[in-house]
């Protein structure tokens, strides 16, 4: 391993969830809500977060807001336990909810505001949700509140209603929280298109939290920008928490524009950051990019997708100073379960680092055995940042879970230098700039429609966005226009997950003799159309 050791990362083994064995940090904080405490305490005047709104708050301001909107939220009847669910973008509310949330022992779970209304109303009603806060552009994408019966608390920000909670707000209960208690659910689409929500425990976020100031030798004052969605894995846990952790301020963009980042991280002299490879190439693609005073950036992690080689020689090329570090992990591994150790991307552009300190990855055959090293079979992963379960899920469990580890569905080696090599994604998953799409929840909505007979959805390669979602659809007798199908998917599902590219067949999908459709052979058909339009 090339992790440098130190007496602030030494770990042991522990019991964690009854009877998982893992090693952890010793030295860690309790739990989510005593590391934003201990921080305020050591650093009250140093800036935490910044958005385009808002503007700016202290620490000693974030854990005042939290201490308000916790006693407020209590008071009106949220308790330990219960669901909070929050349909926020990057806001300066979204993060002080999660950690009024965690003061109180109550569970955060962040919603995607891409969603629309049945994909939303799916996740309500699956996690019980008792309490929603949501950005007012998100009241036409609602669904019918009043179905959901566990449904007691509503708030609007910018309304009176969420402007009381910060007013005359009583003190929050004391409450005893246990590492082991969820803190956050993430849900993500599953193989059958039915998202589950990943149950994330103070102990896994606190556990991702110490990798990252441990990986990137991170400093009290470190400035990043949340430039994804605050709601996946990777901004909470990767930008939000690991910032709070180590001391450090996060400016918020509400979305990312590739000039108006290069400017911000210029302006708030960005140290450390972490982006979706796509962003990486639309800061390139920036006739001015070079122009930029980047100096201070030291940090740049990426994960979700291959960088492209040649993207990361101009980086190195325009910004000597910064260290590119390639992450591999998922919502269940609660951010990364690898990362580059710093210095050696240059000579591993292949690899997505080394399992993390703590992380135990194995590489299994098709019948649960362990392959020589170098060989390629399913990643099984381990740890204290993988998560116990599926909320309310045991068939999910059942299928993902064994003994500690998760089964990632992802094929790929380790190499004899304790490199990890990832060869295929999970199975029918498409990757659209960081954003996860599974085929089968495209497919699920797409068979819906009346003029539909059969559909599949594959990846479509794109040069700027990694992979673009492309489907086959057999129409019945008639047709149907794309613009018609695209509308129809467009009201059910993110934007994101609207098909880019619908091709139409005549007859039907290819199949094997057992009837399973050929994805090879369609992806074959979108490998020759791109081939064909390049020659021309």
């Amino acid at each position: 391993m090339h992790w440098a050791t130190d007496e602030r990362w030494a770990m042991r083994h522990e019991t964690h969830y009854g009877s998982r064995v893992v090693r952890a940090y010793r030295d860690r904080p309790a739990n989510l809500d005593a590391m934003l405490r201990a921080t305020a305490a050591r650093a009250p005047g140093q800036d935490a977060v910044t958005d385009e709104v808002a503007g700016t708050l202290t620490f000693a301001a974030l854990d005042a807001m939290v201490d308000a909107l916790a006693g407020s939220l209590s008071a009106a009847g949220l308790k330990q336990g219960d669901r909070l669910a929050l349909l926020i973008g990057n806001r300066i509310e979204f993060l002080a909810l999660c950690f009024a949330c965690y003061r109180l022992g109550a569970i955060a779970v962040p919603m995607n505001i891409r969603h629309r209304a049945p994909e939303t109303a799916f996740e309500l009603r699956q996690c019980g949700a008792a309490a929603l806060v949501y950005q007012p552009d998100m009241e036409p994408h609602l669904p019918d509140l009043k179905a959901l019966p566990d449904l007691r608390l509503v708030y609007a920000l910018d309304s009176d209603g969420y402007a009381a909670l910060l007013r005359d707000a009583p003190a929050p209960p004391a409450v005893t929280i246990h590492e082991d208690d969820p803190a956050t659910l993430l849900y993500t689409s599953g193989t059958t298109g039915k998202p589950k929500g990943a149950v994330l425990t103070h102990f896994s976020i606190v556990s991702s939290a110490v990798h990252f100031a441990h990986a990137w030798q991170a400093r009290p004052g470190d400035v990043t920008i949340l430039a994804v969605p605050a709601s996946h894995v990777t901004g909470l846990v990767a930008i939000l928490v690991n910032m709070v952790n180590i001391g450090g301020h996060t400016v918020m963009m509400q979305a990312f524009k590739a000039r108006a980042f290069l400017e911000r991280a210029e302006k708030v002299r960005m140290t450390v950051g972490i982006l979706v490879p796509a962003m990486y190439n639309l800061c390139l693609l920036d006739p001015e990019f070079e122009r930029f005073d980047l100096a201070q950036w030291r940090v740049g992690s990426f994960g979700g997708a291959p960088m492209p080689e040649a993207t990361i020689a101009r980086l190195a090329k325009i910004l000597p100073n910064l260290e590119l570090m390639n992450a591999y992990g998922s919502t269940e591994t609660t951010s990364p379960a690898t990362l580059m150790p710093l210095g050696h991307t240059p000579e591993h552009t292949a690899s997505v680092g080394q399992p993390l300190p703590g992380a135990d990855i194995l590489v299994m055959d098709e019948d649960g055995n362990e392959v020589p090293r170098g060989q390629s079979g399913e990643l099984w992963i381990a740890g204290p940042m993988v998560v116990p379960c599926y909320w309310n899920n045991p068939e999910a469990d059942a299928k993902s879970f064994l003994h500690g580890y998760w089964k990632s569905g992802d094929i790929g080696r380790i190499d004899e230098g304790g490199y990890v090599h990832v060869h295929d994604r999970v199975k029918d998953m498409i990757n659209r700039a960081g954003y996860k799409v599974f085929s089968a929840e495209v497919e699920n909505v797409l068979s819906h429609h009346p003029a539909v007979v059969e559909c599949a959805v594959v990846a479509r390669p794109d040069p700027v966005l990694g992979e673009r979602v492309q489907a086959f659809v057999v129409p019945k007798d008639g047709g149907v226009e794309v613009a018609e199908l695209r509308s129809f998917c467009a009201e059910r599902l993110s934007d994101y997950k609207v098909p880019d590219n619908i091709t139409f067949l005549p007859d039907a999908l290819p199949r094997n003799p057992n009837g399973k459709i050929l994805k090879t052979d369609l992806r074959a058909m979108v490998a020759a159309e791109l081939e064909a339009a390049g020659k021309g």
